[in-house]
């Protein structure tokens, strides 16, 4: 499966929309999902929303438990990968992440101010 790096800085304002949850890999079982070092992956439901576009909501997988993510939080979101997949007929993009962390009050990411000074 091939990883595509997404540039975050054009996607403008991330917002927590969901707050961390355990990923679970069988959910008869209720099986959480673990990397190959047997950390657990989280997954963290974003919402994007770039100037006069409607919002969409992502899932985001991540290593490890993101601290300080609570719904409406601002977040900074490093080492954006999105990958396509295919199951039988079913079929998608996901996302995973280096990390989710939450932008500091007061320090806003910056992505809507120069979006709208025409930054790329």
């Amino acid at each position: 499966m091939q990883s595509i790096p997404v540039d975050t800085s054009r996607l403008g304002v991330l917002r927590c929309a969901v707050g961390p949850e355990a990923k679970v890999s069988n959910f008869e079982t209720k099986e959480v999902k673990k990397d190959r070092d047997g950390n657990t992956i989280y997954t963290v439901a974003v919402t994007v929303r770039q100037d006069g576009r409607r919002v969409s909501v992502i899932e985001i997988s991540v290593t490890g438990e993101p601290k300080g993510i609570t719904e409406g939080t601002e977040l900074r979101v490093t080492g954006l990968e999105a990958f396509a997949w295919a199951m039988g007929d079913r079929h998608g993009i996901s996302f995973r992440a280096a990390a989710i962390t939450p932008v500091p009050a007061g320090g806003g990411s910056g992505t809507a101010a120069s979006s709208k000074a025409g930054g790329v």
